[in-house]
């Protein structure tokens, strides 16, 4: 099964070798079929401590790496 991958924005790289991605979609209202938006935060592995607060990553799914990490940063954009 393929693992998911999803992009976002980083937003706190205070952590050492993690980053909290926040992750938006959007979705349409079931009743008024106005489109809104949700948004998530993920605890994502960052080896290399490269990402800054700003950037655009991708994160993919992996198996835990601990309490809260279960996602790791495979790509950061700009």
């Amino acid at each position: 099964m393929p693992k998911r991958e999803l992009q976002g924005i980083v937003v706190s790289d205070k952590g050492d070798k993690t980053v909290i991605v926040n992750v938006e979609r959007r979705i349409t209202h079931p009743v008024y079929k106005k489109i809104i938006k949700r948004s998530k935060k993920f605890a994502a592995h960052d080896e290399t401590n490269s990402c800054k607060a700003g950037q655009t990553v991708k994160i993919r799914e992996c198996a835990p790496k601990s309490k809260s990490k279960t996602w790791e940063v495979i790509e950061s954009a700009s």
